[in-house]
């Protein structure tokens, strides 16, 4: 019972035998592991640099489309504001010029028509005067008859 486990194991005979065939397996793994890394490794390492590269590059590009969309569209929404303001400022403003119209007119309007009324007056006036002065001569007489008749005698 003095064998180890492995020797036991393989009858008497070591499982591995550390000789010659380590070194050659050995060399060949490095020459293996060269080559690999030559023709495989590095190519897929620098594959895949590759396409971190462009996917950086692609998301820098989006980053800087997108600032350059977010910039436009701010001068758009400043020009469309700055459009709006001048649109209600000229609204405003031919308000204005239409409610000085419409006072201006509605102004003219009555006065013309204050002009009509006072010239009605005046002339109700005049012609007013001009019958009592024609009727007033006449009253009297007419006054005279009508009481006479009315007494049955002449009033003096």
């Amino acid at each position: 019972m003095d064998q180890t486990p492995i020797v036991s194991l393989a009858g008497g005979h070591p499982l591995i035998d550390v000789d010659l065939t380590v070194v050659v397996q050995f060399v060949l793994f490095l020459v293996l592991f060269v080559i690999a890394n030559r023709f495989l490794f590095q190519p897929y390492l620098q594959l895949r640099a590759r396409r971190k590269a462009g996917i950086d590059g692609a998301r820098a590009e989006a980053e800087r489309m997108t600032a350059q969309a977010d910039a436009k569209l701010a001068d758009y929404e400043k020009q469309l504001a700055g459009a709006r303001d001048r649109a209600n400022e000229s609204g405003r403003k031919i308000r204005l010029e239409a409610a000085a119209h419409e006072r201006e007119v509605t102004d003219q309007a009555r006065a013309a028509a204050q002009k009509a009324i006072d010239e009605a007056h005046a002339t109700m006036q005049r012609e007013t005067q001009a019958a009592r002065a024609q009727l007033m001569p006449q009253a009297e007489a007419l006054a005279r008859a009508i009481t006479s008749k009315l007494l049955g005698r002449e009033v003096a």
